[in-house]
């Protein structure tokens, strides 16, 4: 190229021309900045399982001492053991805002079939007092030591692990599946990944959005506030809270595209008439993991009008004379047990 009869070269062009060039790349950048949750690369598992009943017992003793003075009585973690190491044990994790109770009446189901059951309190769970603002701290770094710690519990009280979870804690059920060896089957039940409220493209900037604006809190139900509603659950949700189980689950997702599942079997249960979270999330991990692993899907059909939370018995609309024989059922199958 000449201008006025000297000779330029492409490293004379001017510096604007060659910003301009940089645009595309930075635009691509924020796009994947906005749109793709922050630091899910660390969510990863660092298992030190409890290898003797006896030591698993006197861990469970020495939480319920712990728990006592803080939490509500039927928040405390809840062992039903049959008295000795069992050939299988079932590890239920509750929602986010309810707590152990939830999961009560179908663990006794699962422990008449002979499985240890224990159900253990998420981090800033089942505090006494319901108004707390400590829930809003959650982190997904606590829920992932949360669920190596229970599963590592697990291992003293049955020779094979299952775990299973409903919407916050299928999440937590979810990253079990994809990173602990040692769990025979992961049931992931209503997983929140994702919100309904929210398109389904724009989930990873909603979750960086919540984490970075202030804190705030909803009302599960914004006619009776904190006057009603379930007795061991929190009436109101924390957006910062919500943001770390989406953020935990944006990191299954992205561990599921680079290496398939730890966890020897999968079921994956929905709801077909899901009122809050977002199904296709699920969906697009249950693709993942297809490819790669044992996986069983089941949904509850549409005309069972079934709500979000379809375990608590005292949930609104609950219809638990459906669901426990389905679950128990289902779990029986994938464990291949033949049912009672």
């Amino acid at each position: 190229m000449t201008q006025h009869g000297v000779k330029l070269s492409s490293r004379t062009l001017p510096v604007r021309r060659r910003l301009w060039l940089l645009v595309p790349v930075l635009a691509i950048g924020v796009i994947i900045a906005l749109t793709v949750p922050w630091n899910t690369g660390t969510l990863d598992s660092r298992p030190a399982p409890i290898t003797t009943y006896a030591q698993a017992v006197q861990r469970v003793d020495s939480l319920q001492a712990a728990q006592e003075s803080s939490l509500i009585p039927e928040c405390v973690i809840k062992l039903m053991t049959h008295g000795r190491r069992a050939d299988d044990v079932i590890v239920l994790v509750h929602g986010y805002t309810s707590c152990p109770q939830q999961f009560v009446d179908l663990g006794k189901q699962f422990f008449d079939q002979g499985y240890n059951v224990l159900i253990t309190p998420l981090p800033h769970h089942g505090l006494r007092d319901r108004m707390n603002t400590e829930q809003s701290l959650l982190t997904a770094e606590e829920l992932v030591a949360y669920a190596d710690d229970i599963l590592d519990l697990a291992g003293g009280l049955g020779e094979r692990i299952t775990v299973g979870g409903i919407s916050g804690g299928g999440v937590v059920a979810a990253w079990a599946a994809q990173h602990r060896r040692d769990v025979d089957l992961a049931v992931v039940i209503s997983p929140a990944f994702g919100f309904q409220q929210v398109p389904t493209p724009l989930t990873g900037a909603s979750t960086n959005a919540f984490r970075l604006l202030p804190n705030s809190y909803a009302w599960w139900d914004p006619e009776l506030q904190d006057r009603g509603g379930i007795p061991h659950a929190y009436p109101r949700y924390s957006t910062r809270a919500l943001a770390e189980f989406m953020r935990l689950g944006f990191a299954v997702r992205g561990a599921a595209r680079r290496q398939p599942p730890a966890a020897g079997q999968i079921l994956i249960i929905t709801n077909g008439a899901e009122p809050s979270v977002n199904n296709e999330l699920t969906q697009q991990l249950a693709g993942l993991w297809i490819k790669r692993a044992a996986v069983s899907l089941y949904e509850f059909p549409a005309s069972l009008n079934l709500p979000h939370d379809l375990i608590d018995p005292l949930q609104p609309d609950q219809n638990t004379r459906a669901v426990y024989p389905v679950l128990v059922d289902l779990v029986a199958q994938a464990r291949g047990i033949a049912s009672p």
